[in-house]
């Protein structure tokens, strides 16, 4: 899985983004990319889980704050999950498919 997160986004959210998408890439470093869709998904869904203490599906906040991810700035330590949810995570997801060999552009429900 760490493959996709590689190259990095040129743009995030708030200043957490960034430590969101290594501490994601480092945590699934040693997984295997799902040969699904759906398993992908899952899979990205859960680490977030993980990594930022929340369900990214059910979270009703735009942001949220986590101490971990503060390294200074105004944001900092600030995850903007309407990012994670609107490109980050479909970016990964369509990386994940351009490896399976999927057509771009198919919709993953995150």
């Amino acid at each position: 899985m760490a493959v996709l997160f590689d190259p990095e986004p040129a743009t995030w959210g708030l200043r957490g983004d960034p430590h969101v998408w290594r501490a994601l890439r480092d945590h699934l470093s040693g997984t295997a990319v799902p040969p699904s869709a759906n398993g992908v998904t899952a899979l990205l869904r859960a680490a977030f889980s993980e990594v930022v203490g929340l369900d990214l599906a059910e979270a009703e906040a735009s942001a949220v704050y986590r101490e971990q991810y503060a390294h200074g700035g105004m944001s900092s330590g600030m995850v903007h999950l309407e990012t994670w949810r609107e490109n980050l995570m479909p970016l990964l997801a369509e990386r994940a498919g351009a490896l399976q060999g999927r057509p771009p552009g198919r919709a993953v429900d995150l």
